[in-house]
């Protein structure tokens, strides 16, 4: 058993790699971040953290909100918290070419990095040791608010992320809506293909799989 957890952690580091690369090819695109990605640039803007190094406190803050909510967090939720942002960070400093400035081709590049995104999702949550901490927080705001739908949910958060990272100077553009109702649609395009059913996965959580490696 210890072997097996220790083959899905690799598999969690490799899938974070090719989301991280995905997040990349929406940043580099240049047209407009995502909400997250958003408050990362405007939190590195005002602190003396790269975008990288602030990802990754936003992560663990976030990482702190769904233990007090008590969420269910695995491994791979706190693998993510860890590594995703310096992931992305590592991306954009070997990134060899030019700023983009053809919004087209920003849109294009854009698309292409939602469907690493996707795959890169596909790949870590194929370990079922649990998601992301965003995740576990929509999930955790869903239940106390069980009257209103979980995309409204959705709405309402990534509204709330995007105008803190606004204010902060975050980039904002073209990019942010399609990120906002683009990607959702692009990976569920992705999984239809390869077949993959996220809502099927039984994910163990940190002391179901530390009973494991035992």
């Amino acid at each position: 058993m210890r072997r097996t957890v220790i083959l899905e952690w690799i598999k969690i580091i490799f899938g974070l790699l090719v989301f991280s690369f995905g997040v990349h090819l929406t940043i580099y695109a240049n047209i407009g971040l995502a909400p997250w990605d958003c408050l990362g640039m405007g939190m590195a803007k005002h602190t003396p953290f790269n975008y990288g190094v602030s990802m990754t406190i936003i992560a663990v803050t976030v990482l702190v909100i769904d233990i007090v909510m008590k969420e269910r967090v695995g491994f791979g939720t706190i693998i993510d918290t860890l590594l995703t942002g310096n992931f992305v960070q590592v991306f954009n400093y070997l990134n060899p070419f030019p700023e983009n400035k053809n919004m087209w081709l920003g849109i294009g590049i854009m698309l292409i990095g939602f469907v690493f995104m996707a795959i890169g999702m596909w790949i870590y949550m194929s370990a079922q040791q649990c998601c992301g901490p965003r995740d576990s927080l929509l999930v955790g705001l869903g239940k106390r608010m069980p009257k209103i739908p979980i995309g409204i949910v959705e709405v309402i958060l990534w509204a709330v992320v995007l105008l803190i990272g606004w204010l902060l100077g975050g980039p904002v553009g073209i990019g942010t809506l399609i990120s906002t109702f683009g990607a959702g649609l692009v990976m569920q395009f992705v999984y239809n293909i390869i077949k993959f059913e996220p809502r099927k996965l039984k994910h163990r959580d940190v002391l179901t799989v530390a009973k494991e490696l035992r």
